[in-house]
Order: structure tokens, then C-alpha cells, then sequence
């Protein structure tokens, strides 16, 4: 697949920053201003919105990834070089900020990644990132017949890892994020073009329901890809 690349451009959107308490939860809470104006973060979806995610970064088409809005505008990126199943990997939006820290820790039978909240005053290697979520894997997980699988995702406001907040079910090639009560949050499969031909694996769509964080969302979705080494 030939990936055309747009001039950088920095746009409105690019120079506002997602306050770390907005992040906290899928659905963030709205803020009230002085005068009484509402505001929210800019990663909340406002209706249900597509992205695109190239399995791949734009340095040299190197280990990564590039996701693009509906108008084509990269809006995050992932540079692992020549590195692919790291222990630490970065969401960062065009400009570099680091959003979020995705960590891989490893306890007895089970391999947890855990993916951490970065403020705008952190670097890339700050140890000091509040926790935001977990999800675990369990080495020796049988495949099922029908090739689906599910992993919990354990956010913040769960009080322990008997408890869910939001669940990641892959059936086949598609992954779907839902809640606990089994309400779909996002969906990502493989794209097709508008004649209806499919893309490589390496190309995807997500589609993000309306009130949504799609930071948040695109945090799993990596997660995903590195516990099946795809990342």
C-alpha cells in the first residue's frame, strides 16, 4: 500500500493540551469555566467518528504506528525505530508530547501491561505518571475453537482485578472494546477501500462511538497489538 504524507501543518486542535483529570475515565467529565462555559477534552468524541491506524511509524517506515482522523490529520504516533515488543512504548501526539506510557510488567503465570497518563510537564521517562489502566494476559491461555479471546481491562476506579471497567473481544481479524455492561465503545477491523477491496493487516479502521476518548481507546488497541507481539 502507497501512504501519501501531508506537509505538517500545525492547526488549532494540535496546540491544546488534555488536562490529566479529563483523562481519567472513557467518558470524561465536562468542565465549567468562570463564565459559565462548558469545555471538555479534545479527545472526546462529540459523534461517532473513523480513524485510520497504520501498524507503522512514519520515521523510515520503521516499528510504529500513525493514526489519522477522518480528514487525514495525523493525531498520534508511536516510534519504536527497530525495536518491535518493547517493554515501554509511547503514545505521543504529531508534535512528540508524550499521552500516554505503556508498560509491561510480569507477575508469576501473568503478563500485565499497564498504561500510565503522561502531564504536559513529563518527559518520556518520568516515573511519576498516575496509573490509568491495566490489562492482563495469561501465558497459558488456551486459544477457544471460534479464534475469539477476551482481556479485562482494570481502570482506576475498579477496586479490584475481580472487577472490570471495560473488556477488549477480538472475533477473527476484528477487536471490539465494550464496557462492562456489554455496550460497544469502539470497533476496529481491517479497512476496505470504497469499492469494498480489503486492505493489508497492517491497515486499520476504528470506529469510536459518540462521548468517547479515543486516546484512551487507542491505548487498548496498542495494548492488544503488544500482547500479540504485533507492535
Amino acid at each position: 500500500m502507497q501512504i501519501f504524507r501531508r506537509p505538517c501543518e500545525t492547526k488549532a486542535w494540535q496546540n491544546r493540551i488534555c488536562p490529566a483529570e479529563t483523562m481519567v475515565k472513557i467518558h470524561p467529565d465536562r468542565k465549567t469555566l468562570a463564565d459559565g462555559e462548558e469545555t471538555s477534552s479534545p479527545y472526546l468524541t462529540t459523534e461517532k467518528e473513523s480513524f485510520t491506524i497504520w501498524m507503522k511509524s512514519l520515521v523510515f517506515n520503521t516499528n510504529g504506528c500513525t493514526v489519522f482522523d477522518s480528514k487525514g490529520n495525523i493525531i498520534y504516533r508511536v516510534d519504536n525505530y527497530n525495536s518491535k515488543s518493547c517493554r515501554e512504548v509511547y503514545l505521543m501526539d504529531l508534535h512528540g508530547h508524550v499521552l500516554l506510557t505503556l508498560r509491561r510488567q510480569r507477575f508469576g503465570l501473568f503478563k500485565t501491561w499497564e498504561g500510565y497518563r503522561s502531564s504536559p510537564s513529563e518527559g518520556a521517562e518520568s516515573k511519576t505518571n498516575l496509573g490509568y489502566f491495566r490489562v492482563k494476559n495469561n501465558m497459558f491461555k488456551i486459544p477457544s475453537k471460534d479464534s475469539s479471546s477476551s482481556y479485562r481491562v482494570i481502570t482506576g476506579s475498579c477496586r479490584n482485578d475481580e472487577e472490570y471497567c471495560y473488556k477488549m473481544v477480538t472475533r477473527g481479524s476484528s477487536l471490539g472494546i465494550e464496557e462492562s455492561c456489554g455496550r460497544l465503545v469502539a470497533e476496529v477491523k481491517r479497512k476496505q477501500s470504497r469499492n469494498g477491496f480489503v486492505l493489508g493487516d497492517d491497515v486499520l479502521t476504528m470506529m469510536v462511538e459518540s462521548q468517547v476518548d479515543h486516546s484512551f481507546i487507542i491505548g487498548l488497541v496498542l495494548t492488544h497489538s503488544l500482547i500479540n507481539c504485533k507492535l
